[in-house]
């Protein structure tokens, strides 16, 4: 990038674009510059809380941007990002990156078509719990992962799905608790296990029926190419939620797992079975705690946005791919993709090439 300051902008001012917009703010070498909301108050509001302009969504590349964080509900996504290359802006998307793994192609196409940076939000990727995982696997310790389990356990209140339309809608969320939740452990999951091949899955709304058309509980197996296997369990009917968890073991016969609670929490390891250096910690700490308000989870995990934005500004910077790519969270849906057509059919699914192209 020519410029010395960094000029960034937020399209979509829910829940989660507080912690993008601060850390534009708060980042040396960037200025946030504008933000867009189809919601003119509500932009207006984000405007003044974060000292940026407020915009239209059609009028936010008019600020000359040179990077933009696009916090929209999900299904918007490609054609914000694809917006976003035409007008040469560097572009880090909130997850999932799509609903449907065509989109997803398309948005990978466009940015490297227009050559602009696409990076996606796991933010838990940035916890040093779990990057300490995936260096014992990379240096060894571990070995070549060969089972693996992730627990998504959480509670949501039934407003949380009818405070905002969308929420729960197959068409505009993309499906449930796998989709909106659990992609992050999944995300971790195939991080750490590799190319997923196949998913046997099943899921059911047990506590969100009235309020949801998707799911709020799913249990899943899923085998990977190299021989391993993993299961999952999710859920948003949980109360109190007992937070997530990711568990790994390897060839050497030695595990490693983190253990995120209450949600939003910054991961500890709870468990280093490895010989000679044996550690285990309760994964529920002193007791189980009341559940936090989304805000508070958020809030919790504004700290690693920030590690994942300062990581993505200086991708542009350098002119180097972001440490979660479009194409490397393409994965996760692929999963997704296998896991919700495997529901549907009652048998287990391949998992689809997550960056073949194909029509909406």
């Amino acid at each position: 990038m020519k410029r010395a300051v960094l000029r960034a902008g937020v399209i979509g001012c829910g829940n989660v674009a507080g912690n993008h917009a601060a850390a534009y703010r708060d980042l040396p070498g960037v200025e946030l510059v504008a933000c867009a909301d189809v919601d003119p108050d509500r932009a207006g509001r984000f405007a003044v809380r974060h000292g940026a302009a407020a915009s239209g969504p059609d009028d936010l590349f008019d600020h000359g941007l040179d990077l933009v964080s696009v916090c929209t509900p999900h299904p918007t996504h490609e054609a914000v990002v694809t917006r976003a290359a035409a007008h040469g802006a560097h572009v880090l998307c909130e997850k999932p990156i799509a609903t449907e793994l065509g989109a997803a192609a398309r948005m990978v196409a466009a940015c490297e078509a227009a050559r602009v940076r696409l990076g996606v939000a796991f933010q838990r990727r940035f916890w040093p719990a779990a990057r300490r995982i995936r260096a014992a696997i990379d240096d060894g310790t571990l070995g070549v992962p060969v089972l693996g389990h992730t627990s998504v356990l959480l509670h949501r209140d039934t407003s949380y799905y009818t405070a905002d339309a969308w929420r729960g809608s197959r068409a505009a969320d993309g499906g449930g608790v796998l989709m909106t939740q659990a992609i992050h452990n999944i995300d971790l999951l195939q991080w750490y296990m590799g190319e997923a091949v196949e998913v046997s899955a099943a899921h059911a709304a047990f506590r969100h029926g009235e309020a949801t058309e998707a799911e709020d509980t799913a249990v899943a197996t899923v085998r990977f190419a190299s021989g391993g296997l993993a299961t999952l369990a999710a859920s948003t009917a949980l109360t109190p939620g007992l937070g997530t968890r990711v568990l790994v073991s390897g060839r050497t016969g030695a595990s490693a797992g983190l253990t995120e609670y209450p949600e939003g929490t910054e991961a500890r390891i709870d468990l280093w079975a490895v010989p000679g250096a044996e550690t285990s910690a309760p994964p529920f700490g002193t007791g189980l705690a009341a559940d936090p308000p989304l805000s508070r989870i958020n809030g919790a995990l504004a700290p690693f946005h920030t590690l994942l934005i300062e990581e993505f500004t200086d991708a542009v910077r350098q002119g180097r791919e972001p440490a979660v790519t479009g194409r490397e969270a393409a994965k996760s849906l692929a999963i997704l993709t296998a896991a919700y057509a495997s529901a549907a059919s009652g048998r287990p699914e391949p998992v689809p090439a997550p960056h073949e192209e194909t029509t909406a």
